[in-house]
């Protein structure tokens, strides 16, 4: 299982992103599919989560700006990011756990997104 993480980068404040993330490599039934972030010196957090048929949840530091959404043939999970804000610069890892809520998860590299005028 592979989890390829792309669309970070520099963007300013006010602006957009959208990263996305493929899970590769299997065929293993996918039951969630999330974004989490870490910021310097912080504890990872989770940012958006999307479980297969169940209900999409955000973190109430990005609800009304960012958007989860995933493509399930191409197993893939994107997060669109707007109206970005300096405190949301971070390395946004994706995370998928297969199976079941308590199935084995994986993570993704991490893509860094800074957000600087």
């Amino acid at each position: 299982v592979q989890l390829q993480a792309s669309g970070g980068g520099l963007v300013q404040p006010g602006g957009s992103l959208r990263l996305s993330c493929e899970a590769s490599g299997g065929t293993e039934p996918i039951n969630s599919m999330d974004w989490y972030r870490q910021a310097p010196g912080k504890e990872r957090e989770l940012v958006a989560e999307f479980p297969s048929g169940g209900s999409i949840a955000y973190a109430d530091s990005v609800k009304g700006r960012f958007i989860i959404s995933r493509d399930y043939a191409k197993r893939t999970v994107y997060l669109q990011m707007n109206y970005l804000k300096p405190e949301d610069t971070a390395v946004y890892f994706c995370h998928v756990r297969y199976y079941s809520d308590l199935g084995p998860r994986y993570w993704g590299q991490g893509t860094l997104v800074t957000v600087s005028s």
